[in-house]
């Protein structure tokens, strides 16, 4: 059997055969391992921004409420194994090893047959299918990788809830350079007869929408009314705001409470809330008891988390032009007239300039870092020169270390310190931040002692 390092490694090494939106190939793949999906039934997710938190909300009341959830998520934050979930619990480096070798057998076959090998996301989507199918899950809650038409999830039939988060513009080189392009594509997680719950849009992206619900047949307007839930934000009444804990009330639902912090989180949780509402008419019913204790419960990190306290230090992934709106918005609620240090870093092909357009303003300083280990990465001096253009106080650092360190010596305890972009590198800044505050408590303490 692989071990997980081998099997890594064998994934990764895929990587080379690119990114091919379509289903030819993981159709075959699934084909050739007995159609693990067709026994499944999902929650499918598609949007620009916020799959993960809905993800996190739905899968967290669904608990709750008794059933065996799978997740898969993208992208993941702290360790590969992540992006495969059943009840919270990430799939086990035996059932790694396991999997892969047996979709290494069926991709070596499929190339002997003259067929295109599989990529890496079509591998792990497979694996997901198969571990979750061994692991006898109620319910799956998937998370598309980056379109939905064309996404190698879309490959699933039994959806039983279509669920478009916030829809902008975001990877136009795959998916359009157009509002209506892109929705498209993200619309494209429609089936016959699945409810849909979505996002207030914009009113080009809901256009798109009633379009594919009429393709897939959904086309009276008594099918809109039953099918189709629109969260919209009016709907969000009484809302306390807070980095600990939030509250709002929904309709007959009051005091709702999530622990995500972040405004745009509410919205997040209303349109959860809604997902539960369809799944309770598709036959799998959640106690509002249950729902409450799930999104109260519900944990998404790297999403403006707070990971220490004295100075406030922040992470979060706003990576394109919507979520650094919403992160900007955050700012303004939450931190008026505090004194704010950026770290920032972000992949060459994100529409970074207009990050960085949105955010500046907000900083006394900023740090910029190169994502490690990621071909896509902005250098930290390309992205410092970017920002000078608009900001006169940048620096440039070698790295996760020494941004953490820095930014520690520049603030002082009323001080915020936002870290921010690309997701790919904030799990480990996460983790140096921990160890740092580790040590920090441990020296106070034997100062203390002394």
């Amino acid at each position: 059997m692989m071990k997980e390092n081998e099997a890594l490694q064998w994934i990764t090494q895929a990587s080379k055969y690119g990114i091919v939106p379509g289903l030819d190939s993981i159709r075959e793949l699934c084909a050739r391992l007995g159609n693990p999906q067709k026994n499944l039934k999902f929650i499918h997710i598609a949007g620009t921004n916020g799959k993960g938190s809905v993800s996190a909300f739905v899968s967290s009341a669904l608990k709750q409420g008794g059933y065996r959830v799978g997740r898969y998520i993208s992208p993941v934050i702290f360790e590969y194994r992540e992006r495969i979930q059943v009840d919270d619990k990430i799939i086990t480096r035996k059932a790694l090893g396991e999997l892969t070798e047996r979709i290494k057998a069926a991709c070596e076959e499929m190339v002997a047959a003259g067929l295109p090998h599989p990529t890496p996301f079509e591998i792990e989507t497979v694996m997901g299918f198969l571990y979750f199918k061994e692991k006898k899950c109620d319910l799956v809650v998937m998370e598309t990788g980056m379109g939905g038409r064309l996404d190698a999830t879309n490959i699933v039939e039994n959806t039983l809830v279509a669920v478009l988060t916030s829809i902008s513009m975001d990877h136009m080189q795959y998916l359009g350079d157009s509002l209506e392009k892109i929705a498209f594509q993200k619309a494209g997680i429609i089936k016959p007869g699945c409810s849909v719950v979505s996002a207030k849009q914009q009113s080009e992206v809901m256009e798109v929408i009633h379009k594919e619900m009429q393709n897939q047949n959904q086309t009276s307007p008594q099918d809109y009314e039953r099918l189709l839930r629109i969260a919209d934000p009016v709907e969000i009444k009484n809302a306390k705001y807070g980095l600990e804990k939030q509250f709002f009330d929904y309709g007959k639902h009051k005091k709702i409470e999530i622990s995500l912090a972040g405004k745009y989180q509410l919205e997040n949780a209303l349109l959860a809330w809604k997902v539960l509402e369809a799944l309770a008419e598709q036959g799998y019913p959640v106690k509002e008891e249950k729902i409450r204790k799930g999104l109260a419960t519900a944990k998404w990190p790297g999403r403006f988390s707070v990971v220490a306290k004295n100075p406030l230090f922040i992470v979060d992934g706003a990576h394109n032009e919507d979520a650094a709106k919403r992160l900007a918005e955050s700012i303004e609620f939450y931190f008026t007239n505090k004194r704010i240090i950026y770290i920032m870093g972000v992949l060459g092909d994100k529409e970074y300039e207009k990050v960085i357009a949105h955010t500046h303003k907000y900083a006394e300083h900023i740090l910029t870092i190169t994502p490690p280990e990621n071909a896509r990465a902005l250098p930290a001096y390309d992205l410092a020169a970017a920002i000078t253009k608009v900001h006169p106080s940048v620096t440039a650092v070698d790295s996760l270390e020494e941004a953490v360190e820095i930014s520690g010596l520049l603030a002082d305890k009323q001080t915020v310190i936002i870290a921010f972009g690309s997701l790919s590198f904030l799990g480990r800044l996460m983790n140096i931040k921990a160890s740092a505050v580790g040590k920090e408590a441990k020296r106070n303490d034997k100062s203390r002692k002394n």
